[in-house]
């Protein structure tokens, strides 16, 4: 590079105690170094914000390793090439990968833990590649369809329902012919499932009691429920399984930042009297069939007959308190942070 060239960063400061804070960041800058034999530079224009990056934060055995101390703090990103010295990528091309939060990454091409691939920006919205066509998208069609093992006429219920993996798995869901009810928080968020998702159903948790909605809208029991909150919701559904039912264990958000023991299902004998499973998921685990989905999800996109909405935050600076929407259900969509203009 003729230049140098100035990359500002967000690293983990300290581990959260609770909801992450200000302290627990700190914001830095670095020069980019030269680039090696196979190595390439990469500009970030958007990066994902996840429910999981607040188990990132902590330390101790997960599926994935924590973010160390002092270390640039991990997401998923789409960038631009800007400088190449492998055959894989050349200047131009987007990508998407983990890029970490921060306005450039650097390294080699074919650095697995962060997983560089091209994208086609003329096939869909860019941000759209970190939600349906993203992790989040994996996470749903792969949780939903493995795990959870739609039949058509069955019944999915689906929390988080307006979320990034929420909207995702109740749209798949209706492509495989299920009713899908949702539970989501607000009005707003409730009209958004049913009326431009297509959602048979959706209960709104904050204004109206989610075991009363499922006995209406589920007459019959719950034969699937995709979990992205646990706590409360995830009781309640469980009094309300069909016989044979699964449940896909994907998130609980609303125990991320207890600082107390996560709160486990009190009704899980339901799992006994209605012969169901509940199981696990990491998205991880399917991703050399990746594309498998993104080529499903795309063709539905260009029918038209699959939506996604992301909520949109200018600035790398605006990390920490972007970051703390997800567990304040302030965002609308899948949340995705813009660090530089397309």
């Amino acid at each position: 590079m003729s230049e140098s060239i100035t990359n500002k960063q967000v690293r983990l400061a300290a581990r959260p105690v609770g909801l992450p804070k200000q302290s627990d960041w700190k914001f830095t800058s670095a020069t980019v170094p030269d680039l090696k034999e196979g190595e390439v530079l990469i500009k970030s224009l958007y990066l994902s914000l996840d429910p999981a990056m607040r188990g990132w934060m902590n330390e101790g055995r997960s599926y994935i390793r924590p973010v160390a101390i002092d270390e640039v703090m991990r997401a998923g990103g789409i960038g631009k090439v800007v400088a190449s010295r492998s055959p894989r990528f050349a200047v131009g091309d987007h990508v998407a990968g983990t890029l970490g939060v921060q306005e450039y990454w650097s390294g080699p091409a074919d650095d697995r833990e962060v997983a560089l691939h091209k994208i086609d920006p003329a096939a869909v919205p860019l941000p759209k590649y970190l939600n349906a066509l993203g992790m989040p998208g994996m996470t749903a069609y792969f949780g939903l369809l493995e795990i959870g093992m739609p039949r058509a006429g069955e019944t999915v219920v689906v929390s988080g329902a307006a979320g990034a993996v929420g909207q995702t798995v109740g749209q798949v869901a209706k492509h495989k012919g299920c009713r899908v009810v949702g539970i989501a928080g607000g009005k707003e968020k409730c009209d958004f499932v049913v009326n431009e998702l297509g959602f048979d159903a959706c209960i709104d948790y904050k204004n109206e009691s989610v075991r009363e909605g499922l006995k209406k809208h589920c007459p019959k029991g719950v034969d699937i429920y995709f979990d992205n909150v646990g706590g409360e919701i995830l009781d309640d559904v469980l009094a309300k399984l069909a016989m044979k039912a699964r449940i896909v264990i994907c998130g609980a958000i609303s125990q991320y930042n207890n600082t107390t023991p996560v709160r486990g299902p009190a009704n899980y004998m339901s799992l006994l009297v209605n012969r169901a499973r509940m199981e696990g998921m990491v998205v991880f685990d399917y991703a050399d069939r990746y594309h498998v989905a993104v080529a499903e999800m795309s063709q539905w996109m260009k029918e038209g007959s699959f939506r996604s909405r992301e909520d949109i935050v200018q600035g790398l600076e605006k990390f920490p308190e972007a970051l703390l929407m997800l567990f304040e259900g302030k965002n609308f969509g899948k949340l995705v942070l813009q660090v530089a203009a397309e």
